[in-house]
């Protein structure tokens, strides 16, 4: 790679206060000019005629290392750099012009424009800015980091400088060299009346200043040649500038245009048609018959190379307006805008504002209405290209990680004067300013998701009244409409519990934004934990939840009997993300959440001391039972427990409090690369007994007594195994666990429908070997013919004409 000729220009970046005994800027004739050989020697570079000659005086290699890898490692921000100093210069002549309007007598315009020429592989940006004498063509282009530029360069080699600092030195000019070979800059100040121009070739130690042979060309402004290198020619295309351009500049305030070339073929017109069509029109009352055999001339055509200027920045930056200036219709089509990935869809709601403190910027952030495309297949996927970042309305980035991973879906703008412009993304990233915008945009974003959840639904127009049959009018029922943020939260929901588990600073304002099915909720509406707060009994103290597959089988477990029963309200926990989201959280407004699948729930409303006499009395009852069942079971249950909440059902298998529910051990066994052993997903299940059902009681009845003297001679039936590994078989189903030893559920199944249906046997009859049929004709029925006959056709295979020798 060839880095000296950039290095060699962006000498200027050091000129003043490297050298000492040197001020300004060291004539070439002072300094002599060590001139590096080349393998291929480039046609001589003459100067332009009558010019001043200058020589750089800088520390080559080290600037070098800034400018290369440190500022600019993509070449394309050459334009943005460009672009950005004539909107500078624009903004300094329109302040200006209002104490002194004569300076804009020249030219009252104040525009950027871009024009290229493929043929002399060359880029022209032009302002109509304040333009620059002589003097300040050899200090300002000669000199941009004339002062501290040596102590800068040893601060950012040891770490402890401030990157803001680069902005101060205006080394964005210097990047056209990047893409150059030689740079030609004219620019005319309103008070000289002569228009200079300045010149230096990439890797040449000296530039030049003269008067411009042309004379004033440009009025008033700067106008910056490319001459570019033989790997930058992309940058004379129209559709390459175009985009560059649209994407770093496009909400500049001051106008911008590209000249675009085109080439249009046209008729080239007959010298004696056009000599019939002048003496036609000189007389009027002459007639001419044309002779209709005539042969038609074949019209000649010639290429034709048009020019026209094509606005580029046509999206004006709406969030430098007052918001109370800005209408709905505007706010939505800026959307589309910013989010050119959604450009279909409508945003849900919006924030404007403007953030002041250790840093100031304004901002518009967007809620879309439907999920973005890097979200529609997996929530985890770090998205993109939502929020663009502006300084003073040039864009740096459209990458920066300005949301976290679960705010990934808001779209917008950020536009500070505080940044930095000449910086890399990678060193912006991790400076303190942006990590003070980042929190400062996540709070406005939460803030404008909350307002949105508290929006309520736009009533349903209302029907025409009918009248009866008795003259009375019938007033129709207003339909209740629910709030817009239930749609919105179907679809965005996982994201902000997403967010409970990953921001635990902002988890307690995330929790107000979350929505669940309850046992209490309508098919079309959810409710807030705020809500069921709210709703809870005087002595309840926690929040209950039951974690599923689906809304329809939670309401039919038999969990639910107990709750339903004292019309408890249930939160259904249906979305895989939703156990490890309440396990982060624990708890919402001081009350903990508890799953109803646990073992030894306890109720407030019940009476203490008769619940403790009677699980006294059951257990001694049961032990028996209990005792016998642990055996057969073994390691298929961690315990047995006499329940407190079963009604309908003899058992069911609930989980250890501090274990896997049914629900997250079917869940951790579903994930494709999931490293845990089985101790870790397997939940720990507990056997739960109903005392009072008849099935439990008939097991009493058959299993051995609690002496072991006595149960040595008890005889137990096959049919009270069977039940017993039937009921269990039941229980595991009702808990939501998988039955483990599928093959002896099989055989147990089986032995009940042969005792069932009364079979002695399960063998199988022998296999039938009928003896060979031959193949009948089909019967026809003649009686439903019609007069037009057989169709022979329509039985294949009865008579096939060509056997027949006629």
């Amino acid at each position: 790679m060839r880095f000296h000729r950039l290095a060699v220009a962006s000498t200027a970046l050091l000129a003043i206060g490297v050298f000492s005994g040197h001020q300004g800027i060291a004539r070439a004739e002072d300094v002599p000019v060590k001139i590096e050989e080349t393998d291929a020697a480039p046609e001589p570079y003459a100067p332009p005629k009558g010019s001043e000659s200058f020589e750089f005086q800088a520390e080559v290699h080290r600037m070098l290392d800034i400018v290369v890898n440190s500022l600019y490692q993509n070449k394309d921000v050459f334009l943005r750099e460009l672009i950005s100093n004539a909107s500078d210069a624009l903004d300094k002549i329109r302040f200006l012009s209002l104490t002194k309007p004569e300076l804009l007598a020249d030219k009252e315009e104040l525009e950027v424009q871009v024009e290229y020429d493929a043929e002399a592989n060359t880029l022209t940006v032009r302002d109509t800015g304040v333009g620059m004498t002589h003097d300040d063509l050899v200090e300002n282009l000669g000199t941009v980091a004339r002062s501290g530029t040596t102590k800068f360069m040893e601060a950012l080699e040891e770490g402890s400088t401030d990157m803001g600092m680069i902005g101060q030195f205006g080394v964005g000019f210097y990047s056209a060299f990047l893409v150059s070979d030689r740079l030609t800059v004219a620019s005319k100040h309103p008070s000289d009346s002569v228009q200079y121009i300045w010149e230096s070739v990439n890797g040449e130690s000296s530039f030049y200043v003269a008067p411009d042979p042309r004379g004033n060309t440009l009025g008033r402004g700067t106008e910056i040649t490319l001459h570019l290198k033989d790997d930058a020619m992309e940058y004379a295309e129209a559709n390459r500038l175009r985009d560059l351009v649209k994407y770093y500049s496009e909400f500049l305030t001051h106008p911008i245009s590209l000249r675009v070339t085109s080439t249009v073929t046209v008729d080239v017109e007959d010298e004696e048609e056009e000599e019939k069509k002048e003496e036609k029109e000189g007389d009027e009352f002459e007639v001419q018959e044309e002779d209709a055999d005539a042969e038609e001339k074949v019209k000649e055509t010639r290429e034709v190379t048009t020019h026209e200027w094509e606005a580029i920045n046509t999206n004006p930056p709406i969030w430098t307006r007052s918001k109370e200036d800005i209408t709905d219709d505007e706010y939505q089509s800026f959307f589309k805008v910013a989010a050119k990935d959604m450009s279909s869809g409508n945003a849900a709601s919006w924030s404007h504002f403007n953030a002041e403190g250790n840093i100031n910027f304004q901002s518009i952030l967007y809620l879309p209405e439907d999920l973005p495309p890097h979200l529609q297949q997996d929530l985890r996927t770090d998205g993109t290209g939502g929020m663009k970042l502006y300084v003073r309305k040039v864009l740096i980035s459209d990458e920066f990680d300005l949301m976290p991973r679960y705010l990934s879906f808001i779209r917008g703008v950020v536009d500070s004067d505080d940044l930095p412009l000449n910086v890399n993304r990678e060193t912006l990233q991790e400076s303190k300013i942006i990590q003070v915008v980042k929190k400062k945009l996540v709070r406005k974003a939460i803030e404008m998701i909350r307002k949105f959840s508290q929006e309520e639904g736009k009533p349903a127009e209302v029907a025409e009244a009918e009248i009866d049959a008795d003259g009375n009018v019938e007033e129709k029922e207003q339909e209740s409409v629910p709030p817009p943020y239930n749609a919105w939260y179907k679809k965005f929901g996982q994201s902000i519990k997403m967010g409970i588990i990953d921001d635990e600073p902002n988890r307690g304002k995330l929790s107000k934004l979350l929505r669940f099915d309850s046992s209490k909720s309508d098919d079309d509406d959810m409710i807030s934990l705020e809500d069921y707060v709210g709703r809870m009994k005087d002595w309840q103290t926690e929040i209950y939840v039951f974690a599923g597959v689906s809304k329809a089988d939670l309401e039919t477990s038999h969990f639910m009997e107990k709750f339903n029963e004292k019309d408890l309200e249930v939160i259904y926990l249906t979305e895989t993300v939703d156990e490890y989201m309440v396990q982060n959280m624990r708890e919402f407004d001081g009350k903990k959440f508890t799953p109803i699948t646990k073992d030894g729930l306890k109720f407030n409303d019940e009476d203490e001391d008769l619940m403790k006499r009677r699980d006294k009395y059951y257990k001694k009852q049961l032990k028996p039972l209990t005792k016998w069942l642990k055996q057969i079971y073994g390691p298929a249950v961690m315990k047995i427990s006499i329940s407190k909440r079963l009604g309908s059902t003899p058992a069911i298998v609930s989980s250890s409090e501090y274990g896997n529910s049914a629900n997250m051990e079917r869940i951790m066994r579903a994930q494709a690369f999931n490293g845990a052993d089985e101790s870790q997903i397997r939940a720990m299940r507990i056997l739960e007994i109903n005392p009072r059902h008849p099935v439990i009681h008939k097991l009493l009845d058959g299993c051995p007594p609690e002496d072991e003297e006595e149960a040595k001679e008890f005889v137990i039936s096959d049919e009270i195994v069977d039940s017993a590994w039937m009921m269990f078989d039941m229980a595991m189903l009702n808990g939501g666990f998988p039955i483990d030893d599928k093959e002896a559920y099989s055989t147990r199944t089986m032995r009940l429908l042969k005792s069932q249906m009364g079979l002695e046997s399960l063998a199988l009859e022998d296999e039938v070997n009928p003896p060979v049929e031959e193949e009948e004709a089909p019967e026809i029925d003649l009686d439903g013919l019609g007069a037009a006959g057989i169709n022979l056709d329509d039985y294949p295979g009865i008579m096939n004409m060509d056997d027949f020798d006629v």
